[in-house]
């Protein structure tokens, strides 16, 4: 008799978050909306790296047994999603510095949603900025070898890979409370993931500390999958360790965000 009601009371709990957490990501997405420079400057930057490296830098570039275009774009996918967690890090501290927390609070919400929704609209905008970016590879040549299912596929583990990633700059946007410095911490963590990793250059044509690290960190995991389902051949193992690197930084730093946030919503 006495479960129903707490049972009951769970579901409305819950309910009320994936409500709330529904509201506050449309809240972002219209403060998306109206600010489209955003969107557009975080299209700009992978468009440029495409350009460049398949034009200018991708005649110096050889990857036995592919054209370089189809190793570049896996790559570019995963660069366009981790830099775009730098947006979900400085759209968080700004939302700190004008003080909507302090009303959130206020506010008969689920605590949770602040987060939740700022991840469920950075991934909407992570999907938009991959599927112009897949539009953008095919227009300077890329093709998925394995057809729609492979491609669609190998963009879901993106998506997986981003919402995940998309929670270490929530706890960073939370630890850094200005923008500005928000910024200047998450682009050096992207840019060493992100050039030590086999997003644009085989690891072999690295010095033997770097292919070690290089080699052993999320991104290249991202893309070596991305590669597998894309290109065909074995793709098991490399989606498994992807999947695994993006559930570990799921708990990790969705742990510490959400301590970070009860500590300063106390």
């Amino acid at each position: 008799m006495s479960t129903i009601p707490i049972t009951a009371g769970r579901q409305s709990r819950l309910a009320m978050a994936v409500a709330d957490t529904v509201s506050v990501a449309g809240r972002n997405l219209a403060n998306l909306w109206r600010t489209p420079q955003a969107l557009i400057f975080a299209t700009i930057q992978p468009v440029m790296f495409v350009l460049l490296f398949r034009y200018a830098f991708g005649g110096a570039i050889h990857v036995p047994g592919v054209a370089y275009v189809d190793y570049l774009m896996p790559g570019i996918f995963a660069q366009s999603v981790a830099f775009g967690g730098i947006g979900t890090a400085v759209g968080l501290s700004a939302d700190m510095a004008s003080g909507i927390f302090t009303r959130f609070r206020t506010l008969p919400m689920s605590r949770v949603a602040v987060l939740t929704g700022r991840t469920a609209a950075d991934l909407v905008r992570n999907l938009v900025v991959v599927a112009v970016m897949t539009g953008v590879g095919y227009a300077v040549g890329f093709r998925a070898h394995t057809g729609a299912a492979g491609l669609l596929g190998a963009l879901g583990l993106v998506a997986v890979f981003a919402y995940a990633a998309s929670w270490g700059f929530v706890a960073l946007g939370l630890a850094v409370s200005d923008p500005e410095a928000a910024q200047g911490a998450g682009v050096p963590v992207v840019f060493v993931l992100v050039f030590s990793s086999a997003a644009f250059v085989p690891l072999s044509t690295m010095p033997g500390w770097l292919q070690a690290f290089g080699a052993h960190q999320p991104v290249t995991a991202l893309v070596d999958a991305e590669r597998a389902l894309i290109a065909g051949g074995p793709a098991a193992g490399h989606v498994l360790a992807c999947l695994a690197w993006s559930a570990g930084m799921l708990v990790v730093f969705a742990g510490l965000a959400t301590r970070a946030y009860r500590r300063i919503s106390r």
